[in-house]
């Protein structure tokens, strides 16, 4: 991987790593990705970094109706704070948004960008 791809994955890693919204399971996957880094498992680890981030990523209508079900009411404080969770996502969705805009998902939306580079 050149360089300076290499240098803004870590860079989002770190802020992936660093996100309140960041699961145990991808941030394991990122440390893990991290340690990786410069040694002879690196490719390997690279492929499997890209793969857990493509599954972990929250879709924009995920997001929507995860936030309007009863476990979303639970998972974000109240039917009140789920729904404006809900009315959020509709609203950056309308504006063309494919996944959720939490500092997690962001992070990752901007390493998924670069894939190609990253696997190259």
């Amino acid at each position: 991987m050149d360089k300076k791809v290499l240098d803004y994955v870590v860079e989002k890693t770190n802020e992936l790593i660093n996100a309140a919204t960041c699961s145990a399971e991808t941030k394991a996957s990122a440390e893990a990705w991290l340690a990786a880094v410069g040694t002879d498992q690196e490719a390997e680890a690279t492929k499997k970094y890209i793969a857990d981030l493509e599954g972990d990523i929250m879709p924009v209508d995920m997001l929507i109706s995860f936030a309007e079900s009863e476990a979303g009411a639970k998972v974000f404080g109240g039917a009140e704070a789920a729904a404006g969770v809900a009315a959020h996502a509709k609203e950056i969705k309308a504006g063309g948004a494919a996944y959720c805009d939490c500092p997690a998902c962001a992070a990752v939306e901007k390493i998924l960008e670069r894939k190609e580079e990253i696997l190259a």
